[in-house]
């Protein structure tokens, strides 16, 4: 009895000590998304996987790396100078989206020129892609 007793015990402590031990996570903390850079979404196409971020630092390419892209005038946050796969915040949806940075810090021309040879083999046709321009807020 005294042998069950000590195992169980031993057991509901290692519960409740890995139980308390848990990776703090960023994901629900929306003043730690809104602390990263801004960005608007000025071009999405539902055949493309990439899309266009207008920053303070110019033009951003991402590459939706998760499910689809964010529409055109979505708010985005995150680190978005700098390439490679990021996680961003779509402060819009309130969701977060996996993204490859492919190019960033990129004039409107250079950003048209790379999204229309980045999406030339998704597209239907062979109409131009045009990227918004203007759609980028001052934060207060």
């Amino acid at each position: 009895m005294k042998k069950i007793f000590t195992i169980a015990s031993s057991l509901v402590l290692a519960v409740v000590l890995l139980a308390g031990c848990t990776r703090s996570s960023h994901y629900d903390d929306q003043d730690y998304w809104m602390s990263k850079e801004y960005g608007v979404v000025v071009y999405s196409d539902g055949y493309c996987p990439y899309y266009v971020l207008e920053t303070y630092n110019g033009y951003t390419i991402v590459r939706a790396a998760s499910g689809a892209a964010p529409y055109e005038g979505d708010e985005m946050y995150g680190n978005l100078s700098s390439g490679g796969y990021k996680d961003l915040y779509n402060y819009t949806d309130n969701s977060i989206i996996r993204g490859e940075i492919t190019d960033y810090w990129l004039s409107y021309a250079e950003a048209q020129y790379i999204i229309d040879n980045a999406c030339y083999t998704y597209s239907k046709g062979v109409e131009k892609k045009v990227i918004k321009q203007g759609l980028l807020k001052k934060k207060q």
